[in-house]
């Protein structure tokens, strides 16, 4: 078998670079005394600036200055929530869109949407979509399910065991539920789904969690769920895991496309062909066109569902909001179609996993509760509709970048925005 010519190219920089012996001894197991950080949850100026007399050397004054600045430190006790080890905050650029008009369920109105990112051309870019998307008469939104899941796991002796134990959690279901809800004044569980792999039971815990993401409330549910399975079940377990990685917490997974894990919401506009033209600078059909290549190359990679670059919108929003970024990872799932009706362009996304809440989590700090109140949709009663404005979101910067890539554009954006400005 020939060797590719990629790996023929890395041993040869290796080589040039490290002899066997010299690699040996680099890479082998140290047990030289080290010194650990010291734990700190409840974060004040003395304890950032105790870690900071750690890190000098590596890092200087000037470093510290800019990272742990006079507000991070007047506030080190307000973060003690959030973080571990605290030792300031950063910096990342905000930019502001819109107004994106909305004519949906939960969101009605115009919005204008902060975005966190150091990537240039993004902001412009979902703005531009979210021009040509109220020029059109808005974006039309609705929340089609909702529920967090967590999946934790028990293992069996034997397959027997397996379905006498989904038979016992069927017969005292009622008593679960009660457990679980007596946890959260919000969270609700409204279903348990058995899925049995010989001697290995998940049970999909499906829970509704009011205004929050709720990432945390469905563990801490859950967790009291488990415990009372463990004690009153009369089938022997050998043991039971809180999460048996069955959910799709973080990850893309088909369960997550197919069902939904957070709130699924779907969004869609229709544009004219003016606007197209003027807004764009394309045409309808040269967007179906590259359309077609698009879904393509998303079928032929394996993709899971079919868009364009959903993480970006997300991600921006999420930092800005003080949502969990690393839920990008499967919020960023879900389908984009692009349709004709006569010269007009019908466009939607349907996103079957949005991770957000108005309250909880990051939502309460200063910076990220100033940007919810930018959009008008801080505290409770307004998570449906923060997850509408999510999906409207992402559906912009589908339209904007199907159309810049149509019309040839796209690269020259990003020179004129980022490389070359």
């Amino acid at each position: 078998m020939t060797i590719p010519t990629h790996v023929q190219v890395m041993l040869k920089r290796m080589r040039e670079k490290f002899t066997p012996e010299k690699l040996q001894a680099q890479m082998a197991a140290r047990d030289a005394p080290f010194r650990t950080l010291r734990p700190v949850r409840n974060a004040s100026e003395k304890s950032v600036l105790r870690y900071w007399e750690r890190l000098f050397g590596p890092a200087s004054t000037a470093d510290r200055d800019l990272i742990a600045d006079p507000a991070s430190l007047a506030d080190a006790a307000e973060y003690s929530g959030n973080i571990e080890n605290f030792i300031g905050t950063v910096k990342v650029p905000v930019g502001v869109i819109g107004p994106l008009r909305l004519n949906g369920i939960n969101a009605a109105g115009d919005y204008h949407v902060p975005l966190a990112t150091t990537e240039a051309a993004l902001v412009a870019s979902y703005g531009r979509g979210a021009y040509a998307a109220t020029k059109a008469g808005g974006i039309s939104t609705a929340v089609l399910y909702e529920g967090v899941i967590r999946t934790p796991a028990f293992t069996f002796d034997n397959i027997l065991n397996s379905g006498l134990f989904v038979e016992w959690v069927a017969n005292n279901i009622s008593t679960l539920r009660a457990v679980a809800e007596g946890t959260t004044r919000h969270g609700k569980l409204t279903s348990v789904e058995p899925v049995i792999d010989n001697d290995v039971v998940f049970l999909i815990c499906r829970y509704t969690t009011g205004d929050a993401s709720g990432q945390n409330m469905v563990t801490i549910a859950t967790h009291a769920l488990c415990e009372k399975i463990a004690t009153d079940c009369t089938v022997p377990i050998n043991r039971w895991y809180i999460e048996g990685n069955f959910s799709g917490d973080k990850k893309a997974s088909a369960l997550g496309l197919m069902t939904g894990r957070g709130r699924k919401v779907s969004a869609s506009v229709v544009l004219p062909a003016a606007i197209i033209d003027k807004v764009l600078g394309t045409t309808a059909q040269d967007m179906l066109a590259y359309g077609r290549i698009a879904d393509l190359g998303a079928k032929l990679s394996g993709q899971m569902g079919a868009q364009a670059h959903y993480a970006n919108g997300l991600a921006a929003l999420y930092i800005a909001t003080g949502q969990d970024a690393a839920c990008v990872a499967e919020s960023a799932m879900g389908f984009t179609r692009m349709e004709a009706r006569g010269d007009d362009l019908f466009c939607s996304v349907t996103m079957p996993n949005i991770l957000v809440g108005s309250v909880g989590g990051g939502t309460g700090l200063a910076s990220q509760s100033a940007g919810l109140n930018i959009l008008g949709l801080k505290g409770a009663g307004n998570g449906a509709a923060l997850a509408e404005v999510t999906a409207a979101l992402c559906l912009c910067g589908e339209i904007s970048i199907v159309a810049a890539i149509a019309a040839g554009d796209f690269t020259r954006a990003h020179e004129n925005l980022a490389r070359f400005r």
